[in-house]
């Protein structure tokens, strides 16, 4: 049985959406309102009802097979199956429009940079840079928004780091895939069934005593961002990691206002001045429709603590399209 069977008795109006390999991701907002994201492009379904009663009593038996709970005292499904796929839901009085599904495909095919070059997202002489700089140990981090490929474009990278050094790579969910042969894979854990959760903050101390050369940070959300830091600021070098924002300049932003999440009692011009010790490069990648593409690589150089603002260089900008 494959990991979709798990779910499909309960979705079988749009259980065809589900098989269809070319279809990344399908959205449900309400019981007639269904969008898939095809080869980039999203776009909607007609034809296909679910039935709001129907579609409330999917997401419930969803929730249950995953050993999970979705009810008006918890409204809100984050669950994944077990060969990474996510499932998340919505249901009213939060969701508005009705019951609000949404299940994003884990993609088992292992991507190569030649893949990434034979699609624009980025040309044969960035990639060599990139490259090199994963060889010559920079700390990476790769920011942008939802659905850009940052995680993509991360294990890819990581697949240039030397098979003789340790790695360990860190997750919120799994999903990074690497193909080292010494590498350590730890995954942080929700409270449930009593259970207490383990977040991602734990596992990065505890990395410490596991002798890595790299750290693979899944995603950066929060006071992790600290403790990456302080791990970068104690001598290991070639981390990678991703950040959510829309920008390479936000990306650092962001990784400030996380590090300052974790309560730590620092100035803050100090943290900053930390961070552009620690981080060499940010690569930003966007998207369009139908097209996946990086638009910036910055090399930061340090911070100018009087203007309160980063220093860094343009490894590459992308041209406007009108340009």
């Amino acid at each position: 049985m494959n990991d979709f069977e798990m779910i499909l008795p309960f979705l079988k109006p749009i259980e065809h959406l589900i098989l269809d390999e070319s279809i990344s991701e399908v959205m449900v907002n309400g019981p007639d309102r269904v969008f898939i994201e095809k080869q980039g492009f999203v776009h909607q379904v007609p034809g296909i009802s679910i039935g709001e009663k129907s579609l409330m009593v999917a997401v419930r038996n969803i929730a249950r097979r995953l050993g999970d709970d979705i009810s008006e005292a918890k409204p809100i499904l984050d669950s994944r199956l077990p060969d990474g796929s996510r499932v998340a839901a919505v249901i009213p009085p939060c969701s508005l429009g009705g019951v609000t599904l949404t299940i994003r495909k884990f993609n088992t095919r292992h991507f190569e940079m030649e893949d990434l070059i034979r699609t624009g997202t980025l040309d044969r002489a960035l990639a060599n840079r990139l490259e090199d700089c994963v060889l010559a140990q920079k700390n990476i981090l790769i920011s942008g928004g939802a659905g850009t490929g940052k995680t993509t474009l991360l294990s890819i990278l990581g697949k240039f780091i030397p098979h003789d050094e340790r790695v360990l790579v860190i997750e919120d969910t799994a999903e990074i895939q690497l193909v080292q042969e010494n590498l350590v894979r730890f995954e942080a854990r929700r409270e449930q069934y009593g259970h207490p959760a383990v977040p991602i903050r734990d596992l990065l101390k505890a990395a410490l005593r596991h002798r890595p050369d790299r750290i693979v940070l899944g995603e950066i959300r929060g006071g992790e961002a600290f403790d990456l830091l302080q791990l970068l600021n104690t001598g290991h070098s070639g981390a990678l990691s991703t950040i959510h924002a829309t920008t390479a300049s936000q990306g650092l932003a962001r990784f400030t206002s996380c590090v300052l999440q974790s309560g730590v009692d620092l100035p803050y011009r100090a943290i900053k001045t930390n961070i552009a010790d620690s981080l060499n490069v940010v690569i930003q990648v966007d998207r369009r429709p139908g097209r996946r593409y990086i638009s910036q690589v910055l090399e930061i150089n340090g911070y100018d603590p009087d203007a309160d603002l980063f220093e860094y260089g343009a490894i590459f900008l992308a041209k406007r399209e009108n340009e």
